[in-house]
C-alpha cells in the first residue's frame, strides 16, 4: 500500500483570506436585528416544538420569544418555518439552509425534506424579465440564439433556469442571475462579517472556529458564483475531469453537461440539458433499473476522485444539483462553487481517510501534528486515543445504527480539548463532505461511507505513495537537480572583484584621543590618592 510513515510536507499553507472591514456598520447592525426579528416572527429561533427539551433557565426566554411570533410562526412544521425565514433573509441564509437540508441523519428526515425546497423551489422572477436579462448580457435578441425559450423550471437563491432549444435542435438550460442579487449578497455578507466579529468578541468558544476566515472564504466563493463566465469555465474544467479514465478503467463516477459558449455572458450561462431526474424529485429513485446503492457509492466516489486525483471538485453537491438515471449515472449542474486543494492538502485528506479505513489512529494523529493542525504542546498519543473514541463507533457499522449528532458532538469536544482551529483552506472541503454524506444517506440510510471511499483512497495511496511513486519522485528530483546544474554551467556566477581600501587615522585624532586618555588616568589617580597615602 505504500509507505504511510513518511512525513507529510504541508509546505506553506495558504494564507487565510484577507479580512474585509464591515463597510456599513450601522446598516449591518440593523440587518442583523432584522434577521433576528424574522427568525422570531417565524418561530424559528427557538421553535415551540423543542421548548420542553431546553434547560429550565432557557425555557422562559423561549416562551417570551413565542409571544412575538406572527402568523408565519403558527403555521407549519419547524423546517417549513425555518425555510420560509431563510427565503425572506436572502441568498446568504439560503446557502446555510442548503447545508442543513443535507443532514437528515442529524435533524430528521422531515426537517431536511422541509428545508429541501430551498434547493430549487423558490419563486421565479417573470419570463419577460428573464428575456431582458439574456438580451442585455449577450447583446442580441433571444431569438438570435434560441428557437424556443420557455418559462423557469427551477429557481434557486442566486439564479433560475429556463429550458430552450438551439437551432440544431439541442435542448439546453439557460441559467440567469436574479436581478439585484449582487446587492443582496453584498449586504448579506456585510452583516455576516459583523456577526463574525461579534462572535469572536463575545463567544470565546467560537474563536477557534475562525468565524471571520470562514465568512471571507464563503464570500470569495459567492463572489465567483455571481459571474456566469467563471461558472462556465468551471463547468468546462470539471466536465474534462469527470470524463478522465484512470488506469483501472474507471471514470469519475459523474458527468457534466457541455457548455454552449455562444450563450455565455456575465449574468447568463447556457449548458446542454442534463439527462435524468433531479434527486429532489421523489420519482428519481423510482426510475426503472436504477441501482440506489450504487448511486450512493458514486456520489461519494465522484467527490473523492475529483478532490484527490485532480485537486478540483464540485463544492455544491446537494440533491438539487444532481440528476440521475439508470443504472446509476449521475450528472452534476450548477458549477458556481469549485473547491481546490494543493498537493499537501490532497495528501492530508487521503492519509486521514485511509487512516480511518485501516483504523490506524496513531497515523491520523501524526498527520494532524505534522500538518500543524494540532499545536505541538499536546500529546500525539492522547490525540490518537481521542480519535479512536470517535472512529470506532463508526467504522464498519450501518449508518442507521450510528448517532451522527452524538458523534459530531464528541468530535467537537475533542477538537476543542486539543485547541484545533478551523483551517480556511479546508472549509469548502468540509462543507462538501457534509453535503455528499448527507446525499448518500438520503439515498441509502444504511450507506457505509468508508466502504464507498476505500477504492478511491486505496488507488490514490498506491499511485502517490507506492514504490512506483517513490521511484517517480526520485527521478523528478534527479531531473530537477540536473536541470539546475545545467543552468549553472550555462550561466556560471560572475567573479566579483572585492576592493579593500586601507584607511589611515588622521594624526590630530590620535593626539586628541591620547590626551583624553591621559587626562582620565590623571583624574582617576588624584581621586584615589588619599586612599593610597
Amino acid at each position: 500500500m505504500g509507505d504511510l510513515s513518511q512525513r507529510i510536507d504541508p509546505g506553506t499553507p495558504p494564507p487565510p483570506p484577507a479580512t474585509v472591514p464591515v463597510r456599513d456598520p450601522l446598516g449591518a447592525s440593523l440587518r442583523l436585528l432584522g434577521w433576528l426579528g424574522v427568525l422570531v416572527r417565524h418561530d424559528a429561533l427557538a421553535p415551540r416544538e423543542i421548548t420542553p427539551l431546553l434547560p429550565v433557565w432557557a425555557r422562559w426566554i423561549a416562551h417570551l420569544l413565542h409571544l412575538f411570533a406572527g402568523r408565519e410562526g403558527r403555521d407549519g412544521r419547524p423546517g417549513q418555518r425555518l425555510g420560509k425565514a431563510f427565503e425572506h433573509l436572502g441568498p446568504v441564509a439560503i446557502k446555510l439552509g442548503q447545508v442543513l437540508a443535507t443532514r437528515a441523519d442529524i435533524f430528521g428526515v422531515e426537517f431536511a425534506r422541509d428545508l429541501g425546497r430551498l434547493k430549487d423551489a423558490l419563486p421565479p422572477f417573470p419570463l419577460d424579465q428573464a428575456r431582458r436579462e439574456v438580451e442585455r448580457s449577450l447583446g442580441r435578441p433571444v431569438e438570435a440564439l434560441f428557437t424556443d425559450f420557455g418559462p423557469s423550471v427551477a429557481a434557486a437563491s442566486l439564479a433560475q433556469a429556463h429550458p430552450a432549444y438551439l437551432a440544431d435542435g439541442r435542448k439546453v438550460a439557460v441559467k440567469i442571475l436574479r436581478p439585484g442579487v449582487e446587492r443582496r449578497v453584498a449586504h448579506g455578507l456585510d452583516s455576516m462579517r459583523l456577526a463574525a466579529r461579534l462572535a469572536v468578541k463575545f463567544v470565546p468558544l467560537a474563536r477557534r472556529l475562525e468565524p471571520s476566515a470562514f465568512v471571507e472564504t464563503i464570500a470569495r466563493a459567492l463572489t465567483l458564483e455571481l459571474d456566469m463566465r467563471l461558472e462556465a469555465a468551471a463547468a468546462s474544467e470539471l466536465k474534462e475531469i469527470m470524463a478522465k479514465v484512470d488506469p483501472q478503467g474507471l471514470t469519475g463516477h459523474m458527468s457534466a453537461p457541455a457548455v454552449i459558449w455562444d450563450g455565455v455572458g456575465k449574468r447568463v450561462l447556457t449548458l446542454e440539458w442534463a439527462t435524468g431526474l433531479p434527486l429532489t424529485d421523489p420519482n428519481a429513485v423510482l426510475q426503472p433499473g436504477l441501482d440506489v446503492n450504487a448511486l450512493a457509492d458514486n456520489v461519494v466516489r465522484s467527490f473523492l476522485s475529483q478532490a484527490l486525483d485532480h485537486g478540483a471538485f464540485h463544492a455544491d453537491l446537494h440533491e438539487g444539483n444532481l440528476f440521475c438515471h439508470a443504472p446509476a449515472e449521475l450528472t452534476a449542474i450548477d458549477f458556481g462553487i469549485v473547491g481546490r486543494l494543493g498537493p499537501s492538502e490532497r495528501r492530508y485528506l487521503a492519509e486521514i481517510l485511509w487512516g480511518f479505513i485501516s483504523r490506524d489512529y496513531d497515523r491520523i494523529a501524526r498527520v494532524h501534528f505534522e500538518a500543524g493542525y494540532v499545536p505541538r504542546e499536546h500529546s500525539v498519543e492522547a490525540f490518537a486515543q481521542a480519535l479512536r473514541a470517535v472512529g470506532e463507533p463508526v467504522i464498519g457499522k450501518q449508518a442507521s445504527k450510528v448517532s451522527m449528532g452524538r458523534l459530531l458532538g464528541q468530535l467537537f469536544e475533542i477538537t476543542d480539548l486539543f485547541d484545533m482551529h478551523l483551517r480556511p483552506e479546508l472549509i469548502l472541503l468540509q462543507k462538501t463532505m457534509v453535503s455528499v454524506e448527507g446525499v448518500a444517506r438520503r439515498l441509502n440510510p444504511d450507506h457505509d461511507l468508508w466502504a464507498a471511499a476505500q477504492p478511491v483512497v486505496e488507488r490514490w495511496i498506491r499511485r502517490e505513495l507506492g514504490p512506483q511513486a517513490q521511484i517517480r519522485d526520485a527521478v523528478e528530483e534527479l531531473r530537477a537537480t540536473l536541470k539546475a546544474l545545467a543552468k549553472l554551467a550555462q550561466n556560471p556566477p560572475q567573479a566579483q572583484t572585492v576592493v579593500i581600501r586601507e584607511t589611515r587615522t588622521p594624526a590630530w585624532m590620535i593626539v586628541c584621543v591620547t590626551v583624553a586618555i591621559c587626562a582620565s588616568a590623571a583624574a582617576l589617580v588624584l581621586s584615589l590618592w588619599p586612599a593610597i597615602v
